[in-house]
């Protein structure tokens, strides 16, 4: 009796679990919008119906009442009825609302990406964009529509997503490339442009380095802003930190903001960036020293100074390195001075990046160690070809000297061959 109570109770269990809810993974009602709308033959209604098939939030399970409201199930244009819920194509300060509804919720973000951001809304009212919309109610700056594109949104690492490394200039240039929806703004519209001119967009397209910089890298995702003039070296040096801690300390640092000029785009442009070389420094026609200085100043007699310093160790380290590649064709054994020359090559490098401390004293500490190495590594590679010279000198003498002794023999046996037939014929 008791058992049949406990089987009774575990098949009434069983059944309670069968058809109990399931917890509800996104958007678990039964849809008739995209039925409707893929049919309709206007496609501005039509196409979003199609394009929501691959979208995150469809795939997630999320379906249009999520963000647009109404009434799912119904099969009647009562669906779209405000009374349900129904709240149309949101716009504004509304489309902020709709996406920071779930996305500012960590409890329910948890069930799908724990570890996406969930202060997106808040730091949006921080950026240029969130502030203009909800204090000047300007209707054409971007929202989340604007750079997410609705119904076909797909996660920053699809290659396909709007918000795509690759993808990320382009999305910005959108606004900030149209002259004539940029107008109010009396801003420049050529940053797109500049930008693909840069060393950063060589970088990330045509060498695939998706870690180069992009539009939001500098001037931030949600909460975007133009660095200020203070602040560029602190963006510059998250990538550049050695460059950004030596200019941080040097007389420039300060100098530049007293005069309202930002730091390192005032030498390095700040969307065209281009890739620097050795042209840069100095009082020469392509110097940036020349903006600011003479060839006559203090600052460009530095600079002048610094330019030699850098040139010299460049050219004793080519000179270096090009004759132990000749010794090292030739076959001899300079392996070791190869290696320590690697020790100028890296002074090279380091001393490129002192120039930021505008500094002569200091940029002699990086090249004078470069200078030694090189010597050493150029007198191994002379004394490597003096050594080949030697035993080429000394093998042509052995081969004269073997070549002599060939033909001493050779005679030799001709004259004894030669003596042979003589006996032959007295004997006969």
């Amino acid at each position: 009796m008791i058992r049949a109570t406990s089987r009774g109770f575990l098949w009434l269990g069983i059944a309670v679990i069968l058809f109990l809810p399931l917890p509800a993974i996104g958007q678990q009602q039964v849809e008739n919008c995209a039925a409707c709308h893929q049919a309709l033959p206007d496609g501005r209604l039509a196409e979003p119906a199609k394009q929501f098939v691959g979208d995150i939030h469809a795939v997630k399970g999320f379906g249009c009442v999520s963000c647009h409201g109404g009434d799912a199930p119904d099969t009647e244009m009562s669906a779209m009825n405000p009374a349900k819920g129904y709240i149309g194509k949101p716009t504004g300060t509304k489309i902020v609302d709709v996406c920071g509804r779930c996305h500012s919720d960590a409890r329910f973000m948890r069930q799908y990406n724990p570890a996406l951001r969930v202060d997106q809304v808040t730091e949006y009212y921080t950026s240029v964009h969130g502030r203009r919309l909800k204090e000047q109610k300007d209707s054409k700056v971007a929202t989340c529509a604007s750079c997410h594109k609705p119904h076909s949104i797909k996660a920053p690492s699809d290659p396909r997503s709007s918000v795509h490394p690759l993808h990320v200039a382009d999305t910005c240039g959108s606004c900030h490339a149209n002259a004539e929806y940029m107008a109010p703004y009396k801003i420049p519209t050529d940053q797109l442009a500049n930008y693909k001119k840069s060393v950063h967009w060589r970088m990330m397209a045509n060498k695939g380095d998706l870690s180069a910089p992009t539009c939001n890298d500098c001037h931030g995702n949600h909460g975007a802003a133009p660095p200020g003039i203070s602040w560029v070296g602190n963006v510059c040096s998250q990538c550049h930190a050695v460059n950004g801690e030596l200019f941080s300390k040097s007389r420039h640092s300060q100098v530049f903001v007293q005069m309202g000029i930002p730091g390192c785009a005032t030498c390095h442009d700040n969307h065209q960036i281009l890739e620097t070389s050795d042209e840069l420094i100095g009082t020469q026609d392509k110097a940036v020293c020349t903006r600011c200085h003479t060839g006559e100043d203090r600052g460009g007699k530095s600079a002048a100074a610094m330019r030699a310093m850098i040139d010299s160790l460049r050219q004793e380290y080519d000179k270096a390195h090009a004759i132990l590649l000749k010794a090292g064709h030739a076959g001899m054994e300079v392996s070791q001075p190869e290696f320590d020359l690697n020790e100028a090559k890296t002074a090279l490098i380091k001393a490129r990046a002192a120039i930021h401390a505008f500094s002569v004293v200091t940029l002699k500490k990086e090249v004078d160690p470069g200078l030694q190495v090189s010597a050493k590594a150029y007198a191994g590679g002379l004394k490597a070809l003096e050594e080949l010279g030697f035993r080429r000198k000394w093998l042509a003498v052995s081969a004269v000297i073997i070549l002599a002794l060939i033909v001493g023999l050779v005679l030799k046996i001709r004259q004894m061959e030669s003596a042979q037939k003589g006996s032959d014929k007295e004997g006969v």
